[in-house]
């Protein structure tokens, strides 16, 4: 639901407009002859300006074999650039080439399967792992974000989502020639520095958020059921991929999806936009235009019948439901939104009013509209914790009791009511802050080809009707597009002593 944690941060900002004519009266775009957009939008109340930088470029783009490549480039930002992060680039530039053929060497040896040596592998380990030790003698450490930081920089950070990957931080208004000369320096070249320390990070990252953790391995295991054919199947990458990933692949991916046309900028905050323009064309348009990359092209098959699947667990009991749904872009986008806040809205969703505080089967419960992303068809998933001496079966009936209830009868027009009226008091709670509205500008332009689809999304909640509830309901909410997945108790282990 990314999109929609975007749109709340943007109502306080709508309201203060008061419409897209005077919204737009703050907003320059421009794109470079090379490709770059910017969008830049004025607000001069404070001597600051955000950054947000979204590169059409996901996990959902991944090579084959190289699951978690677009993740590594959330980690290489921060390492600098030809000029920044090191102590003498044309020496580490050789060194970080020798990694490279020593890697090749090892590589060699080890797809020999049982015919490569121990002996022989173990020596070729050993060189590369003097060859890494070797360039990273030149890295500078902490360089690319100490300078941001000795500048007034502020929120560095970088993300990597499905779709696309961010990047972004603020800095005061009079250092904004900084980050169009190092962000521009970066897009030119990045440098794959350390680049197999950050990849033991990554590697950890999956420890953590799925070995680790039984509701990362159940969430894993809920999309590579549910999801056949296309990448959104891939949750964090696997692990023998990670372990596998080369900086000279990298490399490669780099100028496949990092081609300016598949860039967008957003710049918000005390910025001139005539400065903007001269800076952009300054250090962003002798960057090489490169080829559009290439779409996601497998498509998912129609799912011709309930899917179940279990995960062995010791912990407390989970459960999830998903149910097949289309993209972002189609007409019932906002109602999967009401229908989720319907369900799971805090205590007076339906989902907790029944089987939390009424039949007291489940300690926690949730809905999402779009899992794991909106891009492309996805999941509409439902969640339940059952809680002590109440069984999962328990909590997958009075779930389906719930969606039958909405598909027989239309939901009050109370209900309606206030979970609009929730949605809207959630959009003015959020900060109108400069970074965030950069992202959304960032975001609605990269994935809808205009940033003006802001304000759409709360005219499409706005004119949702309970027949719309009810037809999505009917329509999307059945079995034969449904997949199930629940933990249950680990099997004793088979001592053999019955035997």
């Amino acid at each position: 639901m990314i999109r929609r944690i975007l749109l709340l941060c943007l109502f306080p900002l709508l309201v203060q407009a008061q419409s897209l004519k005077n919204f737009e009266k703050k907003v320059t775009e421009f794109t470079l002859a090379n490709g770059f957009h910017f969008i830049v939008m004025e607000r001069h109340d404070a001597p600051v300006v955000a950054f947000h930088s979204l590169v059409n470029v996901g996990t959902v783009d991944d090579p084959a074999g190289s699951s978690s490549m677009a993740h590594m480039f959330e980690h290489m930002i921060g390492k600098g650039t030809t000029s920044l992060g090191t102590t003498d680039w044309p020496e580490e530039q050789k060194a970080l080439a020798a990694v490279e053929v020593a890697y090749d060497k090892l590589d060699e040896e080890r797809w020999k399967g049982a015919a490569a040596k121990a002996a022989r592998v173990q020596q070729l380990e050993g060189e590369l792992n003097a060859a890494i030790a070797k360039a990273n003698a030149y890295v500078d450490q902490n360089a690319y974000i100490r300078v941001i930081n000795e500048n007034g920089g502020v929120g560095f950070n970088a993300g990597t989502a499905p779709d696309y990957t961010t990047y972004f931080y603020s800095l005061p208004s009079n250092r904004m020639e900084l980050w169009f000369l190092m962000q521009s320096e970066w897009f030119r070249r990045p440098v794959f520095r350390e680049f197999y320390k950050e990849r033991d990070i990554v590697r950890e990252e999956r420890r953590m958020r799925v070995e680790s953790d039984v509701q990362g391995k159940l969430q894993e295991l809920l999309l590579g059921t549910a999801i056949l054919a296309h990448p959104y199947r891939n949750m964090i990458g696997w692990a023998s991929e990670i372990e596998g990933l080369r900086a000279k692949d990298a490399d490669k991916f780099f100028k496949k999806y990092y081609a300016p046309v598949n860039i967008t900028i957003a710049i918000v905050g005390d910025a001139d936009p005539a400065l903007v323009k001269r800076l952009a064309e300054k250090y962003y348009s002798t960057i090489p235009a490169g080829a559009p990359p290439p779409p996601v092209t497998s498509v998912e098959p129609v799912q011709e019948g309930e899917k179940r699947v279990v995960l062995e667990s010791g912990s407390q009991p989970l459960l999830t439901v998903v149910y097949k749904r289309p993209n972002q872009i189609d007409k019932d986008d906002a109602v999967f939104d009401v229908i989720s806040a319907i369900l799971s809205g805090g205590r007076t969703g339906l989902l907790y009013k029944e089987l939390v505080t009424g039949k007291k089967i489940a300690l926690e419960v949730d809905s999402g509209a779009t899992t794991p992303a909106g891009k492309y068809p996805n999941l509409f998933q439902l969640f339940s914790v059952p809680a002590p001496e109440h069984s999962v079966e328990e909590n997958e009936k009075a779930i389906y009791g719930i969606i039958d209830g909405l598909k027989a009868e239309k939901v009050d027009a109370a209900t309606l009511q206030r979970v609009k009226t929730k949605l809207r008091a959630g959009l003015i709670r959020q900060l109108d802050s400069n970074s965030g509205l950069a992202g959304q500008l960032a975001f609605y332009r990269a994935e809808y080809g205009d940033w003006r689809m802001m304000f759409n999304g709360i005219d499409m909640i706005e004119k949702i009707t309970a027949d719309d509830v009810q037809r999505v309901v009917r329509q999307y909410f059945v079995q034969s597009g449904r997949t199930v997945a629940y933990t249950v108790p680990l099997k004793p282990v088979d001592t053999g002593a019955a035997k």
